[in-house]
């Protein structure tokens, strides 16, 4: 490169660095950068009322530095993109938790886009309707949602320069989520509204954070189970959302990440899902740290050993591209 080329670039460096802060100064919420648009998952009309009329909550449990809000009452199920001033090509849908009571806004939603963001990749995190909030077939809700926006997501890959080869990253009851995409993509749970509705919802790769997967005893997780299933589900209902009986051969390469000191989810639900995904001979990558605990999303694991993991999975994910 000649002397030209050389100041060329190091403008250019420099101009982005300047964005980078500008961006950073002037389009945050609680010290995250809020999304770069909001995508609507169904068009006007296309969803059901639900029992009840619901009215969107936002509670913030953060401190002055930091928010970490969970939302709930929602009826306008959306995506939030984080798209990165250098896009690498790749996208991530993420599913924040909040055991089917609420969602994640902050720690288990921004957080963490934000940190994938500056890494180059396209973000989409998902706020979804809440199955015990008065929705007909509430254990399917959810699961619509994320199938939509998963369909969405395709849809939109050219135009946002990425490849339409999406992976999934769901926390807590967001990874039962984020499983229940990977194990049921394209199980039928609503009319199709549009040919968007024609457009696999089959996630490329399969990340889960401390995940809800069990909803059977001794293991599950009986907030979520109740929120999900309703109050005393049958057996039967049960172990079919227990998603390690739904693995099979087109489950997508997975990445794990678990504590055995979780008192909430206990580590049987990824060991039992890693199990499942070994049975059938699928890719996996599972790290069980010691210690860490539950629903340290990002920012709160990183005095921890487990604050590795999303080095961890972005060297996985580098892999998989």
């Amino acid at each position: 490169m000649n002397r030209r080329g050389v100041l060329a670039a190091m403008v250019a460096t420099a101009s982005a660095s300047v964005a980078d802060a500008a961006r950073a100064q002037t389009n945050t919420v609680g010290g995250w950068p809020k999304p770069d648009e909001i995508i609507d998952l169904w068009p006007a009309g296309a969803l059901p009322s639900p029992a009840t009329p619901l009215t969107e909550t936002i509670k913030d449990m953060g401190d002055a530095a930091f928010h970490d809000r969970v939302a709930s009452g929602i009826s306008r199920p959306r995506l939030s993109l984080f798209k990165p001033l250098r896009p690498n090509g790749a996208a991530i849908l993420l599913i924040p938790g909040g055991s089917y009571k609420v969602v994640g806004v902050d720690r288990e939603g921004w957080e963490i886009a934000h940190w994938l963001r500056e890494r180059g990749y396209t973000v989409g995190v998902l706020l979804y309707r809440l199955p015990g909030e008065g929705w007909t077939k509430r254990a399917e809700v959810p699961l619509a949602d994320a199938q939509r926006a998963m369909r969405l997501f395709k849809a939109r890959a050219a135009s946002l320069g990425v490849a339409d080869a999406i992976s999934v990253l769901g926390l807590s009851a967001g990874g039962h989520l984020a499983a229940s995409l990977a194990v049921w993509p394209d199980q039928s749970t609503y009319a199709p509204v549009d040919a968007t509705d024609r457009i696999s919802a089959a996630p490329a790769g399969l990340a889960l954070v401390y995940p809800v997967i069990a909803m059977e005893p001794p293991f599950a997780n009986a907030g979520s189970r109740d929120n999900l299933l309703g109050p005393s589900p049958t057996p039967e209902l049960a172990a079919r959302y227990s998603l390690q009986n739904a693995v099979g051969a087109a489950t997508p390469p997975t990445f794990i990440v678990a504590c055995q000191d979780d008192a909430a989810v206990p580590v049987e639900n990824s060991l039992m899902f890693a199990a499942a995904l070994q049975k059938a001979k699928r890719p996996l990558e599972l790290h069980v740290f010691p210690r860490g605990g539950h629903g340290f999303g990002y920012r709160r694991a990183l005095s921890k050993p487990v604050g590795v993991w999303l080095e961890l999975y972005l060297t996985w994910l580098r892999s998989q591209a």
